[in-house]
C-alpha cells in the first residue's frame, strides 16, 4: 500500500508563466472540498528563467510538511512542473522528497516546447514573458531537457491537453497539442500515469474532468477512468 493512500495532507499549487495563484483558484477550492490544507504558490514567473526561479523556494515542501500538515501533495500548471522538478533535483533535496506525497502535471513542457523555441528570439514575446519562456525550448541547453528523469520514489500523473483555440501558433507544434504544449513533450521518464483530455492550454486546469483525474491521483495513484477518455491506449498509460 502506498504510504500515502487514504491519507489527506497539503495540496500545493504551483501556476504558470504568465500567470498567477488566481489561475489555480477551481483547484484550491476543489482540494479543500476533498478536505486538504492548500497552499497556492504565488511567484513572479516573469522574471528570471526556470531554474533561477525554482531557487529561492528549494524547502517549501519541508517546511509545510514540518508544519504538521501530512505529506505535501504538488499541483502544477505549465511552467509550474518544471520549476517542481528544478527543486527535486537540486543538491540536497532529499529531504524534500521525503515530504512529498503525490505530484500532478497539467500540460507541462517536460521536453520543453517547440513554441517556445521558435519565439525565444523575437523581442516582443521576451519582453512580455521574460527569460523562463526562452528558457523552455527543446534545445540542449533548454532547462527542461537538463533535468533528466524523475527521482526515483516520487509519484508523477501528467495530464495533457490535445485541443488547440490558436491555429496559427499551433503550426509550430506537432499534433496532438494543446496550443502551446505538444502531447509528446509533456511525457516524462518515470511517470506513473498519464492521461490526455479534449482542453486546451490555457484554462486546463479549470475543467471538471482534469479536477476529478487531479484528486483521484493524489488519493490513488491513478487517474480516473472516463467514457470520453482518448481512444488511444498507449496515451491514457504511461
Amino acid at each position: 500500500m502506498s504510504r500515502v493512500s487514504g491519507v489527506r495532507g497539503t495540496v500545493l499549487l504551483v501556476h504558470g508563466l504568465g500567470r498567477g495563484p488566481w489561475s489555480m483558484w477551481p483547484l484550491a477550492r476543489a482540494a479543500r472540498r476533498h478536505g486538504y490544507a492548500v497552499r497556492n504558490w504565488g511567484y513572479a514567473s516573469r522574471r528570471g528563467d526556470a531554474a533561477a526561479l525554482a531557487a529561492p523556494r528549494p524547502g517549501e515542501l519541508a517546511r509545510l510538511a514540518d508544519a504538521g500538515a501530512g505529506p505535501v501533495h504538488v499541483v502544477t500548471h505549465s511552467l509550474g512542473g518544471i520549476l517542481v522538478r528544478a527543486c527535486l533535483a537540486r543538491a540536497g533535496a532529499a529531504r524534500q522528497r521525503a515530504a512529498l506525497g503525490r505530484v500532478v502535471m497539467l500540460a507541462p513542457p517536460n521536453h520543453g516546447s517547440e513554441l517556445a523555441e521558435r519565439l525565444r528570439e523575437g523581442a516582443l514575446p521576451r519582453r512580455v514573458l521574460g527569460p523562463a519562456m526562452a528558457a523552455l525550448g527543446t534545445g540542449p541547453e533548454a532547462v527542461p531537457r537538463r533535468l533528466g528523469a524523475l527521482p526515483a520514489g516520487v509519484e508523477v500523473g501528467v495530464i495533457a491537453g490535445d485541443r488547440a483555440f490558436a491555429p496559427l501558433l499551433g503550426r509550430w507544434l506537432p499534433a496532438p497539442h494543446d496550443g502551446k504544449v505538444s502531447v509528446a513533450s509533456a511525457r516524462v521518464d518515470g511517470m506513473a500515469d498519464f492521461a490526455v483530455v479534449r482542453r486546451g492550454h490555457t484554462f486546463l486546469m479549470w475543467a471538471p474532468e482534469v479536477r476529478r483525474d487531479v484528486f483521484a491521483f493524489l488519493a490513488g495513484g491513478r487517474f480516473a477512468a472516463r467514457p470520453d477518455a482518448t481512444p488511444d491506449a498507449s496515451a491514457r498509460r504511461g
